[in-house]
């Protein structure tokens, strides 16, 4: 199996770097803004993070057709700044904290699997960056 190109998406967010991370990484808040579509949501999430952390939300259809468990653990912690962490099913991760004019500007790159279109993969992951963003700027 050839190894695909890994998919960047990016956004800007207007709010502090304490705020981010925090918004970032509870799961009380990872399941308010989890999810690529008003139809899907995560009503379950946990988190250990730290180097060998493991990490685990679940995304469900409203309608309840399908759902799957989104699972990993970290590799690389650094507060404010990177996430680096493996899906259970080998792919990596790198999330980057960079701060901005106004704000903070976060850039996950991410190893797509084979299942599905990668223009889909960029899709859906962006549609989650983006609600990350709705979320954090309204509170």
């Amino acid at each position: 199996m050839s190894k695909l190109t890994a998919i960047t998406v990016k956004t800007a967010i207007n709010a502090n770097s304490d705020k981010v991370w925090s918004f970032w990484t509870e799961p009380e808040h990872i399941k308010q803004w989890n999810n690529a579509s008003p139809d899907w949501y995560t009503p379950k999430a946990e988190n250990d993070l730290k180097k060998g952390g493991k990490f685990s939300s679940r995304m469900e259809a409203k309608d309840g057709s399908m759902g799957f468990d989104f699972e990993g653990t970290y590799d690389e912690v650094i507060p404010n700044k990177r996430i680096k962490y493996t899906l259970d099913d080998g792919r990596k991760v790198n999330i980057a904290f960079v701060k901005a004019n106004k704000g903070i500007t976060i850039t996950e790159t991410f190893e797509p699997e084979s299942q599905n279109p990668v223009d889909m993969q960029r899709q859906g992951w962006q549609a989650i960056l983006d609600n990350f963003k709705k979320y954090v700027e309204s509170r």
